[in-house]
């Protein structure tokens, strides 16, 4: 669902017409995120922290609006929710598949959902479900990255967040991981990439 935006009367009519000229509007950033209490709360109810993070990062990345905006055949629109669609690895596999289903409203159920429809999963990716109000998440749980970019077939309409992360190491007591986010600039400025930053480490901190 989503609301059609006048570009005309739009506050960021002129960001979005600057970079509409240049051949490539995308851009990442990589930053640090303390996941201490995160990990603790997975571990005391036996969650996955990997689902856990793709909830948490949708839920702040929807409660700012710029990440909300696309383009949906020409027109400028405004989304209710974006919602996950993740890389995962079944037990043993060697092969991954793509997981792609809503959030939700509640963090626990979310990661016994995404568990259960991973599992069940048979196909690498189930193509209906590939709309353009996703974002899409991976993780390098083997290594600590410091960057990372992804693959896309260059669209300059191309709206979708591109989160991934490495694997949490121990710092002075604390865990951190650094997170690579990918997105559009004609749709999210850094402003819009701190606020998601502070909403995510506010959701992770509450769950202490």
């Amino acid at each position: 669902m989503y609301t059609i935006i006048d570009p005309a009367s739009w506050e960021r009519k002129d960001i979005f017409d600057f970079f509409s000229q240049v051949s490539d509007p995308f851009y990442s950033v990589t930053f640090p995120l303390d996941v201490t209490e995160l990990h603790r709360y997975v571990k005391e109810r036996g969650l996955s922290f990997y689902y856990a993070l793709v909830y948490l990062c949708t839920e702040a990345m929807d409660q700012v609006e710029a990440f909300r905006y696309a383009l949906d055949g020409g027109r400028l629109v405004l989304l209710d929710r974006r919602s996950p669609s993740f890389t995962d690895l079944k037990p043993g596999a060697r092969k991954f598949h793509i997981v792609t289903m809503p959030r939700g409203d509640d963090l626990n159920a979310f990661c016994r959902a995404a568990r259960a429809r991973s599992l069940a999963q048979t196909t690498f990716l189930q193509q209906s479900s590939e709309t353009g109000d996703l974002i899409y998440f991976s993780c390098l749980p083997w290594m600590d990255i410091t960057a990372l970019t992804n693959e896309r077939d260059f669209d300059p309409d191309d709206s979708v967040p591109r989160v991934a992360w490495g694997r949490y190491i121990e710092a002075q007591g604390r865990l951190q991981l650094h997170l690579s986010l990918e997105v559009n600039h004609r749709f999210i400025d850094g402003l819009h990439i701190g606020e998601f930053f502070q909403g995510l480490s506010s959701r992770i901190a509450a769950l202490g």
